[in-house]
């Protein structure tokens, strides 16, 4: 920076702080500017806030999300296309319902819901794509752009106008009057700039309605599908309740109970058996714990590239915490990422 900026700098700092310090009086901004910027700032809150819950309506399961995104940082590191989608809960509803082999009465039925279940898997998944689309990430465009872009302008034009206070103080105190029409010119300029974008994001209340007509639209279209494909499982049910009804009943008919057949007792009987209590499990050797490791309170079989996996009661040695949901370690020879909440903590990480 030039000795011209770092004289300009420390001037703006002095202001701020005779303003916030001193009790000094900057120059007023005009009520319409005043009340644009805090319905910007409203509208940028409400923003963040409707993306977070979108996200959470669509992928109500945290802990899927955050395994989702760690997933999706990996691939980016690694360059990598994007890997699994978020399991839906039809989905792995219907793939455990597909799982019988037709040994069990109601497995038929069982398999004509399973398969629904992974339609509605399917329609979900659209619903998700549809909404981030046309919904989620205009939004996110109208945050990191938009409003970024007028926070720029209001952070700059707040920068001028301490320049313009701090030459207009010190009027006829070394600062020329031309100085000081220069920082004005300038601050007017900033603000006429920073007013504009805001005036053209208020503005723009028909391309923000129309986003959430599109996320409607996409709700409509996924429950009228929902809804087709429950009436048709609902009509393979009764079919199924018909076909039952129809068949021959069963009658359930005792085996024979068995004979109870005692021997003479004698002490002689005895003597083949050993009743001597077996060896006493010796506990393994105790391992070291100078080093950070956790103990695995349940199996853990891993489903992505770079997961590892472990058996109850494995212990692990810790290498690194990923984020609130996921640890890296090491056991035998093998390392990979792994959730948090299936470990108990021997010895922790260092901070």
């Amino acid at each position: 920076m030039s000795v011209a900026g770092l004289k300009k700098q420390f001037h703006k700092a002095t202001q701020k702080v005779s303003e916030k310090v001193g009790g000094a009086e900057g120059t007023k901004l005009d009520d319409d500017f005043l009340q644009m910027e805090k319905k910007v700032d409203t509208t940028g809150r409400a923003v963040l806030d409707i993306m977070t819950k979108t996200t959470e309506y669509l992928q109500p399961n945290p802990a899927s999300r955050a395994k989702l995104s760690l997933i999706g940082t990996m691939s980016k590191i690694r360059g990598q296309e994007k890997g699994m989608g978020y399991p839906q809960a039809e989905t792995l509803l219907g793939e455990a319902m597909q799982r019988f082999d037709g040994s069990w009465e109601n497995s038929l039925a069982l398999l004509d819901a399973g398969e629904s279940m992974g339609e509605l898997g399917e329609v979900k998944d659209a619903l998700d794509m549809e909404v981030k689309q046309n919904f989620i990430d205009p939004l996110q465009n109208l945050q990191e752009k938009d409003i970024k872009e007028i926070q720029h302008h209001l952070k700059k034009m707040q920068g001028r106008r301490l320049d313009f206070d701090y030459k207009k103080k010190r009027h006829g105190k070394g600062v020329l009057e031309e100085e000081i029409r220069q920082a004005l010119e300038k601050f007017d300029e900033s603000k006429e700039v920073a007013e504009q974008s805001m005036f053209n994001l208020l503005e723009s209340d028909i391309e923000q309605v129309s986003q959430l007509a599109a996320l409607v639209q996409a709700q409509v279209e996924y429950h009228r599908q929902a809804t087709e494909i429950l009436q048709q499982l609902s009509s393979k049910v009764h079919e199924r309740i018909r076909e039952a009804q129809d068949k021959p009943r069963k009658e359930y008919v005792p085996k024979p109970r068995m004979v109870l057949e005692l021997l003479p007792s004698s002490d002689s009987h005895n003597e083949g058996l050993n009743t001597a209590p077996g060896p006493a499990c010796s506990p393994g050797p105790a391992l070291p714990m100078d080093q950070p490791c956790c103990r695995a309170l349940y199996d853990f079989d891993p489903e992505n590239e770079g997961e590892m996996g472990f058996k109850e009661g494995d212990v692990i040695t810790l290498t690194n915490q990923i984020d609130d949901n996921w640890y890296e370690g090491m056991i035998n020879g093998q390392s990979g990422f792994f959730p948090i909440n299936y470990v108990d903590i021997l010895v922790p990480l260092p901070h």
